[in-house]
This record gives C-alpha cells, sequence and structure tokens, in this order.
C-alpha cells in the first residue's frame, strides 16, 4: 500500500515540474527570448499545453478573467501541494497503524 502512496506522489511530482516548464517556457515566449517557428519548441510546446489543458480548463471556469494573466497554473500548482500533503498525512497514519509492515 506504501507503493501506491508513493507512486501517486511522484504522479504529482511530475505533474508540478510539467507546469513549472511550461509556465517558464510560455514566459520566454512572450518575450521572444525563443521562437515558436522552430519544430522543435513548437512541438514541445504543444506537448505541454496538451498535458495542461485539462488541468487548467475546469479552473478557467471558475476564476474571473484576468485578461492576460492567468493564475490557473498558480491554482493547480497550490492545489498539488495540499494533494501532497493530504497524501503525505495518510501514508504517514497508514505506517503508524501498523500497516506499513
Amino acid at each position: 500500500m506504501l507503493a501506491v502512496f508513493q507512486i501517486i506522489q511522484l504522479l504529482l511530482n511530475v505533474i508540478w515540474w510539467i507546469i513549472i516548464v511550461q509556465a517558464i517556457l510560455s514566459w520566454l515566449i512572450a518575450f521572444n527570448i525563443i521562437n515558436t517557428g522552430s519544430d522543435l519548441v513548437r512541438s514541445v510546446w504543444t506537448a505541454l499545453q496538451r498535458m495542461t489543458e485539462p488541468l487548467y480548463r475546469p479552473i478557467r471556469r471558475i476564476l474571473p478573467d484576468f485578461g492576460a494573466l492567468d493564475l490557473s497554473p498558480l491554482v493547480v500548482l497550490l492545489l498539488l501541494a495540499a494533494a501532497n500533503i493530504v497524501l503525505n498525512n495518510l501514508a504517514a497514519s497508514y505506517v503508524a497503524s501498523g500497516g506499513g509492515y
């Protein structure tokens, strides 16, 4: 059962880093530091968009429109952090109850 907690935590961490990379890449594109005309950049950007958009879409429906400022990645990161805390507490209580042995 502990392995399941660790796998879920790993997935949460991978999603966390995908969102961070996507946010950094969006800033680099917005400030014309990297060019989306490059096939590599375009394919990486498209892949990141396809991975993160399903996470952002429900949050964008709830949040008010802030114009060019998109707060949905920040909200997703906060939700991932909260899920990680809950998962750690569940794993700790599972081990404390003797379930880890």
